[in-house]
């Protein structure tokens, strides 16, 4: 049967962690085979997304620039490596609103691939997250932003004579895990994972059941210790939305 990786990653929106989701996996036999690395971290707290995975397949290059540039060339290193051929792809014509983009750089050294003006670019046209086991750059300003990047670590140099991006939408390795286009990817503090798109509505019947009691019983503690509920125990509203499958 035909799965729309869209309409799933939209029920996984709603109410889940990304620890539910992981005990969900347990549930349908892939023990933490989809957990990427715990390496692989949002930059900022708070940040929160699930989205059918759009990949991208970055290599390190073994060419280099043609340094040194003359001064005119300054701002054209970026069109310079494009007329080198150091992008074989066109990521930005396959995102779709609600997305996450995954970028597997097979162990490239340090390279900020993405930065506070790309990764705002593919948020403006819908990705809802990137996720990559290479590097940031511009930190300050992605955080500032609050543009959803997962990533391996902070980089500082540009793309031209470090990476090239080998191909897109076709599956790759990110962070130690297999990553499909269409794999439900999902992010929170606790870190990303991947739910294998055929077994993810059988994921979300475990995770939402699993969501929804802890949130009782959280719930219960909160009325034990007088604080003051809130969105995190609010097991009602997970009750009602996930009913069709509780």
């Amino acid at each position: 049967m035909a799965h729309d990786p869209y309409k799933i990653a939209e029920r996984f929106r709603h109410f889940l962690r990304v620890t539910d989701v992981t005990d969900g996996l347990d549930a349908v036999g892939r023990n933490d085979m989809t957990l990427m690395s715990n390496k692989i971290r949002p930059l900022w707290f708070g940040m929160r997304f699930w989205g059918p995975a759009v990949t991208m397949q970055v290599v390190p290059t073994n060419r280099p620039m043609p340094f040194p540039l003359d001064p005119k060339d300054a701002l054209r290193q970026h069109a310079i490596w494009a007329e080198m051929n150091g992008w074989r792809g066109d990521i930005m014509a396959n995102i779709e609103p609600g997305c996450v983009v995954v970028t597997s750089t097979g162990g490239a050294r340090e390279c900020g691939y993405w930065g506070s003006s790309n990764s705002m670019e593919v948020q403006a046209s819908g990705a809802h997250g990137i996720v990559t086991d290479g590097f940031c750059r511009d930190t300050d300003e992605v955080i500032l932003q609050k543009t959803p990047v997962a990533c391996a670590g902070i980089g500082r140099p540009i793309i031209p004579g470090r990476v090239e991006l080998e191909n897109v939408q076709t599956p790759v390795a990110c962070g130690g895990v297999f990553v499909r286009p269409g794999d439900i990817i999902g992010c929170d503090w606790d870190g990303v994972v991947v739910v294998p798109l055929e077994v993810a509505e059988d994921v979300l019947v475990f995770a939402a059941r699993i969501a929804v009691d802890d949130k009782k019983g959280r719930r219960k503690l909160y009325d034990r210790l007088g604080k003051t509920p809130d969105e995190t125990v609010d097991w009602e509203s997970a009750a009602e939305y996930f009913k069709d499958v509780l």
